[in-house]
């Protein structure tokens, strides 16, 4: 679907390299073009796709003509994408694939695994201890800083790592790429956000454009990327890497499948040099596996009731 009939839609196809394609979408008039509120479908037989070269990717969120690069792996439904407002959209989720939610003193507990999604004590706090200032944060952002995280769960990590970002006034956008199996209902998102008001400014658009099935989320100072599947297929076939990791999976007692030692591996080998990763986890077969990958592991101290959680440093 376009919104009007001004716009002109190019696909390329590159034959030597299958599955990989160019979409580029453009406005005649300059109006329009400013407004940047554009559409396009996509959609491939490949059970997997991808985007990347969005705005952050070194190309100007301004620029006239984007073009976006579609590339094919294993793990990831195809995809219909649009944009509304800095949001790209991939509505290949079903309802069903929503968690089932029990809840706590307002903090969602997910029914499939018996874990809370953070502390009951205060999530927020827990987030700047555990995953911000266990990667060091914000000491080490610079421009082009990129976040990878396993467990999107709430958002509430990526938006806590938005605001430390703002404050921090370093220039341009920080980059976060989360992987998750089953996310949330946009409507329990924002019951659980809604415990935390001084991130609420940042919450409500993020919820907005997830009510929209959003994929990708692109606003000032943040390029969001939800890579929905399950990680152990999908990071395989990213081709990104971090410069730190929020391990933020269930308990590896309930949830061993975002803690297996060829998981680990993966995360080391999409880890950038001097790159951290952190987890509320203080558990052995974590610290093990993260060794074992080749990470220097750390047992520092946890949150409020938590006596220990792990650092790891490339």
């Amino acid at each position: 679907e376009f919104p009007s009939l001004d716009q002109t839609f190019e696909l390329i196809l590159l034959q030597r390299i299958p599955w990989i394609g160019y979409v580029r979408l453009e406005r005649a008039d300059n109006a329009a073009r400013r407004a940047r509120a554009w559409a396009v479908s996509v959609d491939y037989s490949d059970p997997c796709a991808t985007l990347q070269g969005l705005p952050g990717d070194g190309q100007p969120e301004d620029s006239g003509s984007p073009h976006y690069h579609v590339d094919h792996c294993q793990g990831i439904p195809p995809l219909s994408l649009s944009r509304r407002n800095g949001a790209i959209v991939g509505n290949g989720l079903r309802d069903d694939q929503h968690p089932d939610l029990d809840w706590q003193r307002d903090v969602p507990v997910a029914s499939r695994f018996g874990d809370p999604y953070y502390s009951l004590e205060n999530g927020l706090a827990e987030a700047r201890h555990v995953f911000l200032a266990g990667n060091g944060l914000p000491e080490r952002f610079v421009p082009g800083f990129h976040i990878a995280e396993l467990g999107f769960g709430t958002g509430l990590n990526a938006l806590a790592a938005w605001a430390m970002w703002r404050e921090s006034g370093v220039p341009g956008s920080l980059r976060f790429t989360s992987f998750e199996l089953f996310p949330m209902a946009p409507a329990d998102m924002s019951r659980a956000l809604s415990a935390f008001p001084e991130i609420s400014d940042l919450a409500a658009p993020l919820v907005v454009a997830l009510e929209s099935s959003a994929t990708e989320f692109v606003a000032a100072g943040l390029h969001l990327k939800i890579v929905l599947g399950d990680a152990r297929d999908t990071l395989a076939c990213w081709g990104g890497s971090a410069d730190a990791w929020f391990l933020d999976g269930f308990s590896p007692a309930r949830n061993p499948e975002l803690w297996t030692p060829d998981l680990l591996r993966q995360v080391a080998h999409h880890t950038r040099p001097e790159g951290t990763a952190a987890t509320y986890s203080a558990a052995r077969v974590v610290r093990s596996g993260l060794a074992d990958a080749g990470f220097v592991v750390e047992r520092v101290s946890g949150f409020g009731r938590k006596r220990h959680m792990t650092v790891a440093r490339s």
